[in-house]
């Protein structure tokens, strides 16, 4: 076993034990890792580094900036008892470019759920799985990973919680929920039971036959369902995405956070540990990547002004 190799084994425990799941970097690391061996190096430099990250030579910009920060963060490691190492520094290569968010309108949400009402079969359970479902996402900013891993006994409706288990970092938070939306997950719940009776699991969204619900069943819905109300035009690859829920949702909190006048800065670490982000940072972001946010920071600014002697 190469130095290097010993070295990854220490850099994945640490990271790991740190919370990060780091599934995909461990893949990437060891092939980076049986790269250096194959060229019989033993010391990171940057010519191998962007060498290993730019195959192969076809590869999306993006793709090829997020495996040189993987082994941006391994180097960092290796150069703490090896000095001879050289660091990849941030931004010689370009980054991935973030997409910008879609806000739905009340109107396209209210759209979308009449149109999962309409979802065969006719007397199933399907339309109301895909109605709720979208429902919550609309009303809570979960990420849909969160959303159809509700067991159950996450969902207390009667103290109006939900119990978001493992998510980023390995992390769990609890989420409440307005009456309203305890009301209509009630209702979701009990035409369930009484669609599957003995036959229901323990998940909270199911589909027809019961099972659990799978990222692509969602994903296949909703675009068919957004392309019956206009959102999407057929053969789009691009346009609004399930995603988009969450941060309609966290701008629209930002938003009403400054039309009644609270203290952003005091609402954004709230809004972020509600969402579940790993670093307020990323919260952050919905204050450049929505207009509606900076005409509004802007009509503060002004009122400032004009209070002014």
């Amino acid at each position: 076993m190469t130095d290097l190799r010993s070295a990854l084994e220490r850099y994945l425990t640490i990271r790991k034990g740190l919370g990060y799941k780091y599934q995909r970097q461990t893949r990437l690391l060891a092939d980076f890792v049986a790269f250096m061996e194959k060229r019989r190096a033993t010391t990171i430099t940057m010519k191998l580094a962007t060498e290993w990250a730019t195959l192969p030579a076809d590869c999306q910009a993006s793709w090829v900036s997020e495996r040189l920060t993987d082994v941006r963060g391994f180097a960092l490691h290796v150069a703490s008892f090896d000095p001879r190492t050289e660091v990849p520094p941030v931004g010689i290569l370009p980054g991935p470019k973030r997409a910008r968010p879609y806000i739905y309108s009340d109107a396209e949400i209210d759209a979308l759920l009449k149109a999962a009402q309409a979802l065969p079969p006719q007397h199933g359970l399907r339309r109301w799985t895909f109605h709720a479902l979208f429902g919550l996402y609309a009303v809570t900013g979960l990420r849909l990973s969160e959303a159809i891993g509700l067991e159950c006994d996450d969902v207390d409706l009667d103290a109006g919680i939900l119990t978001v288990r493992q998510t980023k970092l390995g992390k769990s938070r609890l989420v409440p929920l307005h009456r309203t939306t305890c009301t209509a997950l009630r209702r979701y719940a009990a035409r369930r039971d009484a669609h599957l009776g003995s036959h229901r699991g323990s998940t909270f969204f199911v589909t027809e036959q019961g099972g659990r619900l799978l990222p692509r069943h969602v994903y296949f819905v909703f675009w068919r369902l957004s392309r019956e109300i206009g959102l999407r035009q057929r053969g789009d690859h691009t346009g609004p995405r399930v995603h988009d829920f969450r941060h309609s949702y966290a701008i629209r909190v930002l938003v009403d956070g400054y039309r009644d006048g609270k203290d952003i800065e005091q609402l954004l670490p709230i809004l972020s540990t509600y969402l579940g982000h790993t670093n307020v940072r990323d919260t952050y972001w919905y204050l450049s990547s929505c207009p509606s946010l900076m005409q509004e920071a802007a009509k503060r600014l002004d009122r400032r002004w004009e209070v002014q002697p």
